[in-house]
């Protein structure tokens, strides 16, 4: 048997040094050249011999497919020959430098080609800038229903073009784990929780660092203890209940400690007077979003989530016919449940301690219970401070419901930026009392491989068990791909926020099932396909958007962004600056993005990508060279906002050159 020699290409899983990239740039130099001297040599012989002359070769096939183009995707080690030809933004090496690398205030350590559009840094207000829940452009729009804390983007000529600074003195996360307790106070210096919220315990400063005790209004034993209560009512343990959504989430703690259960939560909260909530959040590396309940429908598809949750969440439930409530109804799963804690339940005991009367409790607890007859509904249990409803399995015997309270026709999955509605969202149909509607899931972690119910029922369009079951194994490839070509991808506590921006069937999220992260999968709502459905379906969760819009999220939320022909959809949409310009804002510095994409348009991604300043690498597609397909892997540079009396007060050791 042949011994081991060198790839004639570079091919990540060639490592002469177990390093994430070969220590010299010899391996993709090669490539380079072999590429170079190839499409030249077949350029000239096409030349020669006049054109179809040699067009049944496929040789001559691969290279009418794959034209001179790729020669501006060579590593740095070859743009010494020629200054157009680049891919890691001049840096000095053909590696990514995935390790801690503290640039300056103002992350000028990468200096871009001269025909590059650079990018400067936003001015310091806009470190958590939030453009489509800005408030101060909510001003301008309704307060009734909270309308005015919805989504309200700027429109074209009010995109900013510039990069969101980091505060002074930023720090990378604690590690999953102990990022569910700690954060760093330089990373979200907001001091108004640990007073506002400081008797129930939510969070606490401790010198440089807050802690977060897993106190809440309505768990003053803590979170862990408050899900231990609610597991005494219904089962938390046998894989039954894998996502849950908390509306009204505060810093998460319901969510950060169901996810020692195997529970996944999509938390979400307003942009309010409590200041940073969901930041903290996901500083703490809990899936959250920011949202609110007012007039649209939440960004989930119908029958989601196995359970819901709102402890003192201020949601009027009883108000707006109940449309609120039949929001929950429209995203809860057959059979799920809805935990409500705080007012009203157990009124009669601490009426005088919310400052409310007797009757005026009474009657919303009564006004709630009547909504969740008409949905069907029945009350589970009520215990202490805690209620729980169930859905029922299917509609077969709501036979008054049907008459007068169900939705007409239409998709109940559409959300995105739709209204709500005063009206039931119909269950599919079942033949029997037994039959669960939509179909039966099967418990967790099972449920992440199996056919979901949507794909075996024929109900998404094109997609089957045969090309779900092959798009799973595709995924399981290109992942380990990825962590071939990155090797800090293997190091367990690296990343924990994931995005994949264009999920398809959540196949990227479900190849990390075994690592300490969870993944965020976006469904764009200009997909052919509405795939989300499916996504919860496997247990994994995620959100609609469309990415000429930004993201309903803090700055700097992820470690990892995955984007897979995100700008071959967007092409003639919106412009590709703003989408990368948005990446740039929700990826945490030191953050590292993957992006899949034909080689001509990321060849256009990366020159933008040098103008923010990652450090960037073209690669080839995981079945070789000869694929138009290419992947960019890219690190955004660590930088922060320049120093302020402020920040010299508060902040400990800033990583400042």
């Amino acid at each position: 048997m042949a011994g081991p020699r060198t790839p004639p290409y570079y091919s990540p899983t060639y490592k002469p040094n177990a390093a994430n990239f070969p220590s010299s740039p010899y391996s993709i130099r090669i490539n380079v050249y072999t590429l170079a001297i190839a499409i030249t040599f077949l350029c000239s012989i096409t030349y020669l011999f006049g054109r179809g002359s040699i067009s049944t070769s496929p040789v001559s096939n691969v290279a009418a497919t794959i034209p001179c183009i790729p020669l501006k995707i060579t590593s740095t080690a070859a743009a010494s020959n020629n200054s157009k030809i680049s891919s890691s933004s001049s840096s000095t090496s053909s590696q990514l430098d995935f390790s801690t690398n503290q640039g300056d205030d103002e992350g000028e350590g990468v200096a871009p080609d001269d025909s590059v559009k650079v990018y400067p840094a936003c001015d310091i207000k806009y470190s958590e800038y939030t453009p489509c829940e800005d408030p101060q452009r909510s001003l301008k729009f309704k307060r009734d229903r909270l309308i005015y804390r919805e989504r309200h983007c700027p429109d074209k000529s009010q995109l900013l073009k510039c990069r969101i600074p980091a505060p002074y003195g930023y720090k990378k996360p604690f590690k999953w784990p102990k990022s569910r307790d700690l954060a760093w106070y330089a990373n979200v210096p907001h001091k108004e929780l640990t007073v506002e919220k400081a008797v129930q315990n939510w969070i606490r400063k401790e010198g440089d660092k807050f802690r977060f005790p897993g106190g809440g209004t309505m768990f003053p034993n803590g979170a862990d203890a408050y899900v231990d209560d609610i597991d005494k009512l219904i089962n938390l343990k046998d894989g039954s209940i894998r996502t849950a959504i908390d509306t009204g989430c505060g810093v998460a703690s319901w969510g950060a400690y169901l996810l020692s259960r195997d529970i996944l939560a999509m938390s979400f909260a307003p942009r309010d007077t409590h200041e940073a909530q969901v930041q903290f959040a996901l500083e703490r590396g809990v899936p959250a979003l920011i949202g609110v309940l007012a007039s649209k429908r939440l960004p989930y598809p119908s029958r989601a989530f196995d359970m819901a949750h709102c402890s003192r969440c201020l949601i009027p439930w009883d108000q707006y016919d109940g449309e609120y409530l039949m929001e929950v109804d429209r995203v809860l799963r057959p059979g799920g449940y809805w935990i409500l804690s705080g007012p009203p339940i157990r009124w009669r005991k601490y009426w005088k301690g919310w400052e409310r009367t007797r009757d005026d409790l009474n009657g919303e607890q009564t006004r709630i219970e009547e909504v969740a007859k008409k949905l069907c509904w029945k009350k589970f249990v009520e215990k202490d401070d805690i209620a729980i409803w169930q859905k029922p399995y299917n509609h077969f015997q709501c036979k008054e419901q049907k008459k007068k309270l169900m939705c007409p026709a239409q998709d109940p999955d559409k959300a995105w930026y739709t209204e709500l509605s005063t009206c039931v969202t119909p269950l599919p149909e079942v033949s029997s009392e037994e039959e669960v509607a939509g179909g039966q899931l099967e418990k967790w972690p099972k449920r992440l491989h199996a056919i979901p119910p949507r794909i075996s029922s024929g109900t998404v369009n094109g997609v089957t068990a045969e090309s779900f079951e092959k798009d799973s194994q595709l995924w399981q490839k290109r992942v380990s791909y990825y962590k071939s070509v990155d090797n800090k991808l293997n190091q367990p506590g690296r990343y924990r926020n994931l995005l994949d921006m264009n999920a398809y069937l959540g196949g990227f999220a479900a190849s990390w099932v075994d690592d300490p992260v969870w993944v965020m999968n976006v469904v764009p709502v200009e997909a052919e396909v509405n795939t989300l459905g499916v996504i919860y379906e496997r247990g994994l969760v995620g959100t609609y958007q469309n990415w000429c819009e930004a993201m309903s999220t803090y700055p700097r939320t992820y470690d990892l962004i995955h984007a897979d022909s995100i700008f071959t959809m967007y092409k003639d949409r919106c412009e590709m600056e703003d989408i990368l310009l948005e990446m740039d804002r929700i990826l945490r510095p030191e953050g590292s993005v993957i992006i899949r994409e034909d080689v001509d348009i990321l060849v256009e991604v990366k020159k933008i990508a040098d103008g923010l300043k990652w450090d960037t690498l073209i690669v080839d597609h995981e079945d070789g060279p000869m694929e138009r397909e290419k992947l960019l892997f890219a690190v955004k540079s660590y930088w922060t906002a320049p120093a302020t009396q402020d920040s010299n007060n508060t902040s400990a050791n800033p990583r400042m050159i």
